[in-house]
């Protein structure tokens, strides 16, 4: 008689193929690298086939590993579904949840607080980084699904939410600072949404500026704007009771749109409900 297969065997696996790197997957499954090694090798062992080929930068899927993954995944599916459907405690699973940090801080405690009341035996791992990082996150499937922000709020299906991008400061308004002429910028990343709007938006007023503090960290950003050594940029919804939005000379910033982004694979019961969870509630934080 073959040896049954271990469903946490299969998982660790799963997220090893999506990330290509044990050492993601550790954090993933909330293991030591070395347990996540000695799971794949014991995985390895039942089917007696190599599922990985192993190189110091990662790891990657044999032919066997490939033709295995498409198994792994639609047991682990298919566990999921039955155990919603037939237990008295409801949906089961685990989730990898990404967000900006911004809108973790503003709306996520009391989303996820939400969520776990009605699905207790839901894990949700979280994941907090920009959207460019989350949009490659979730193509190598080492998340299921993200809140990412898009600069298009022209999508009544797709849009979730609208946030407004507003200039943040110490002091309620720009003329009480001493910036000579060029007003020195906290900002994410060059790659940000939110960087390229600033930007954007001092150039079309004919204003000048200076990337005086550049950090996809929400904490490092409002440091320095609490500092008062340059003005920052932020979801309004974002912005600490201590610091200030300020409006002209400065100009105005667009509105992002927040959408709902899934993994390129199938999505367990769990993740649809996160997601049906967060179109719900997210609108009225």
């Amino acid at each position: 008689m073959q040896t049954p297969l271990d469903l946490r065997l299969l998982a660790t696996f799963v997220r090893a193929a999506h990330s290509g790197t044990l050492s993601a997957t550790a954090i993933q499954v909330g293991r030591t690298q070395s347990a996540v090694t000695m799971q794949i090798q014991r995985l390895e062992e039942a089917l007696g086939q190599a599922l990985f080929h192993r190189s110091g930068s990662g790891v990657r899927l044999t032919g066997s590993g490939e033709r295995f993954l498409a198994y792994a995944d639609r047991i682990l599916k298919i566990h999921d579904e039955a155990i919603s459907a037939f237990s008295e405690k409801g949906l089961h699973g685990s989730i990898i949840f990404g967000s900006p940090e911004d809108y973790l801080s503003a709306f996520f405690p009391a989303l996820l607080q939400s969520f776990g009341t009605v699905y207790p035996d839901v894990e949700i791992k979280v994941v907090s980084a920009p959207t460019v990082e989350l949009r490659t996150l979730l193509n190598s499937r080492q998340i299921d699904l993200a809140v990412v922000s898009s600069p298009n709020t022209d999508d009544a299906q797709g849009v979730v939410r609208t946030e407004r991008l507003v200039w943040v400061g110490s002091r309620p308004a720009l003329d009480l600072y001493d910036f000579d002429d060029t007003v020195p910028l906290a900002l994410a990343a060059s790659n940000a949404i939110d960087h390229k709007a600033a930007c954007e938006a001092m150039a079309r007023a004919g204003l000048r500026y200076r990337i005086a503090y550049a950090s996809n960290s929400l904490a490092g950003l409002i440091a320095v704007a609490r500092s008062g050594l340059a003005i920052s940029v932020m979801t309004e919804e974002a912005v600490p009771p201590d610091l200030h939005v300020l409006g002209a000379p400065l100009p105005p910033l667009p509105s992002l749109g927040i959408l709902i982004a899934f993994a390129d694979s199938e999505r367990s019961p769990a993740v649809e409900a996160f997601a049906n969870h967060i179109r719900s509630v997210l609108p009225s934080l």
